[in-house]
């Protein structure tokens, strides 16, 4: 069988329209990777503005991936645009989906939903791609006289260190080994994943599963070993959304890469990494950990369930320091509730940290599909959503890059927040440089 995979442009989602790749579509990847382990053709296609009127007549199966929720006016118009054989078998799934796949599938016309993770769900669709009887695959949706089903929910894997490495082969070499992307040098570095899921409920994150699935050590170094020789990559970074968990599992991988000699980074609450784990961590390369600050406002953080304080803040980016790791600030400004009294605490607490912090990322708020504010938006006082009146549905208005909308709140609480916002991006900028 012939399988199309689609995937929005990746920058669309980090640096949106600036023509910026941060990291391969993982997603579609793996899914990749396990149809031709399984014996199928697959192809993997980019859609961009540009590029939406794909011909995909010569594939039985089309998938597109759901990749981000400011995407989704991009894939609706490939799927409008692009020639697809009446007879193939139409699917969606990816991150948007697995929040909304009753609306996902009728706005795509689609066979098929996949929900949640798919790798193994991808090959029981097709093996019913003629039938398109989807009754006894798990996590799925599919239209059915006047309402979609809804199959009972997969069991996640145990082991994800079965799955083949993801199908970087189908993409070109400069789609993922990239010479600026990892910790402000210039080392030749690929992304990887190395877990699944975060437990963790930051009310402003759009995790969809909860569950952690971690890699073992002798997995992870297999894929490194592979990228070294046939790309001959000098470092890595991890994507996962939250690798430092299981300080066992870290520690696993940690050892069995320690000897490759790669530089790498990988992203971290602040209340789970320990002295000795960032030593173990240093010992094996890591050069950077970059933390999810989010606040110097101990009452937005408890607003945000983060659940961490300014002491947590502080010991995390010290031990860091102290393991000779490069310490990164993630800050989201503008959640519901702050304004110029929270800002300045943000900026209090960044400017004592300033001898430690080797960079900061500053992000303005979004309510992003599928989290908590975003499904709660009256409890937050936030609109714009596409579950209130009045959505004009421009999806593209939940991009987290240099978004300045008005989001929550009064006429004032917005002033307020803006002038804020001004006072801490002049403190970012003026002690660690231009924001991206």
């Amino acid at each position: 069988m012939k399988l199309v995979l689609l995937y929005p442009e990746v920058y669309d989602m980090a640096r949106y329209k600036e023509g910026r790749r941060e990291f391969p579509p993982f997603g579609v990847l793996y899914l990749a990777s396990v149809v031709e382990q399984a014996g199928h053709e697959v192809a993997i296609e980019r859609v961009t503005p540009e590029h939406t009127a794909l011909d995909l007549t010569g594939y039985d199966a089309v998938g597109f991936s759901l990749a981000s929720s400011a995407t989704y006016g991009l894939m609706l118009q490939a799927r409008r645009e692009a020639r697809i054989d009446p007879r193939a078998l139409v699917m969606v799934g990816g991150v948007h989906c697995n929040f909304y796949p009753e609306e996902s599938l009728a706005d795509f016309d689609a066979h098929v939903a996949a929900v949640g993770e798919a790798e193994e769900t991808i090959l029981e669709l097709l093996d019913h791609a003629q039938d398109r009887d989807f009754t006894s695959v798990a996590g799925v949706v599919f239209p059915r006289e006047d309402h979609p089903v809804r199959t009972p929910p997969r069991v996640l894997m145990r082991d994800i260190d079965r799955l083949p490495d993801p199908a970087r082969h189908l993409l070109p070499t400069e789609d993922f080994v990239l010479s600026d992307r990892l910790a402000g040098t210039d080392t030749l570095m690929a992304h990887t994943m190395f877990s699944r899921g975060c437990p963790f409920p930051c009310s402003f994150c759009a995790v969809a599963q909860r569950r952690m699935q971690y890699r073992g050590g002798t997995s992870a170094r297999a894929e490194l070993v592979h990228l070294i020789e046939a790309y001959g990559i000098e470092g890595f970074a991890i994507v996962d959304d939250n690798f430092i968990v299981n300080k066992n599992r870290v520690a696993d991988i940690c050892t069995n890469i320690t000897d490759l000699g790669l530089r790498w980074s990988a992203l971290s609450r602040v209340d789970t990494v320990d002295q000795p784990l960032l030593d173990t961590m240093a010992a094996a390369g890591c050069i950077e950990v970059k933390y999810g600050l989010e606040s110097g406002s101990e009452r937005l953080l408890k607003a945000m369930r983060k659940n961490t304080t300014q002491d947590k803040i502080r010991r995390a980016v010290h031990m860091s320091a102290a393991a000779g790791i490069q310490a990164k600030a993630f800050i989201i400004h503008g959640y519901p509730g702050e304004n110029t009294e929270t800002t300045r605490e943000t900026i209090t607490l960044l400017r004592e940290l300033r001898p430690k912090l080797g960079r900061v990322s500053l992000f303005r708020f979004v309510p992003l599909p599928g989290t908590e504010v975003y499904n709660n938006a009256l409890l937050h006082r936030v609109h714009g959503t596409h579950l209130q009146p009045g959505f004009d549905g421009d999806w593209e208005r939940f991009h987290i890059h240099h978004n300045d909308r008005h989001w929550w709140g009064s006429e004032a609480d917005w002033e307020e927040t803006q002038r804020s916002y001004i006072e801490l991006r002049d403190f970012v900028e003026a002690e660690w440089g231009p924001q991206g």
